[in-house]
């Protein structure tokens, strides 16, 4: 593995809380296939986990409430033919979700009014079109 993965500022996934597992992988290898365990399973015990600051932890637990099993994640890969190659997609992905998950809500957007000239621009140049396409009707030509 390639160090630690961040998820955010200083906070990283700990190594000893992931929990790995291995099986055989569909997709490419040719012979080496039947015999290696390349596909990678990585499980994350977001329930229980000290390394996330608290306030993160919840709102994690809340936005992925659907993928958790008992309040553990689970994240597969099995793209690569070398294991290896699959740890670390597995490792990168995990990250990523926890960073989208514990990000902070987006500030709140404060309505804006519509300035009243550019109403009224508006409303004048409707008008306008409308005539002109009144003027092209067939009535007129007799």
């Amino acid at each position: 593995m390639s160090g630690p993965h961040v998820i955010r500022g200083s906070v990283f996934l700990p190594e000893a809380e992931l929990m790995w597992r291995f099986s055989r992988s569909s997709g490419p290898g040719g012979q080496h296939v039947n015999t290696s365990d390349s596909q990678v399973e990585l499980r994350f015990d977001l329930a229980r986990t000290e390394a996330l600051p608290e306030v993160w932890k919840e709102r994690a637990l809340e936005r992925l409430a659907g993928r958790l099993t008992g309040g553990v994640i689970t994240v597969r890969a099995s793209e690569h033919r070398s294991q290896w190659r699959n740890r670390e997609t597995a490792a990168v992905r995990l990250a990523a979700l926890l960073a989208e998950a514990t990000a902070p809500p987006p500030k709140q957007r404060r309505p804006t009014r519509i300035p009243r000239g550019i109403n009224e621009r508006r409303l004048r140049e409707k008008k306008q079109r409308a005539e002109t396409k009144r003027g092209r009707s067939a009535r007129d030509w007799g």
